[in-house]
């Protein structure tokens, strides 16, 4: 991985640790990656990273389909949960293949920059 490339993941995946969206396992596999980079471990802890990434990124279909939820209206309340539907009808009719907050969109861009290296 080049030194351009590594700044940008470092950048992007701090967004990533920071955003109150991103999930522990998440969080987990990026500071891995962090503690990793420089190391002969980089490697491996790269394709661990992108792998829960991929698993974590959420489809817009999937954002729609949780703010349907029983669940989402028990988290956020009915009327959030109608907003987060409409919101994610709109990402979709946007082009949007994913969810747009700030875990989802960090975590993209970082899939997104790996994948064209390799």
């Amino acid at each position: 991985m080049d030194k351009s490339t590594r700044e940008f993941i470092e950048a992007r995946t701090k967004e990533l640790m920071n955003a109150g969206s991103c999930c522990k396992e998440a969080k987990e596999a990026a500071q891995k990656w962090l503690d990793s980079v420089g190391t002969d471990k980089e490697e491996e802890a790269t394709r661990s990273y992108v792998s829960e990434l991929k698993d974590d990124i959420i489809p817009v279909e999937g954002l729609i389909a949780f703010a349907d939820s029983d669940k989402a209206k028990a988290i956020m309340g009915a009327e959030r949960a109608k907003a987060l539907h409409a919101h994610g009808d709109e990402v979709k009719a946007a082009g949007g293949k994913y969810c747009d907050c700030d875990a989802c969109r960090a975590a993209e861009a970082i899939v997104k920059k790996i994948s064209k290296e390799d």
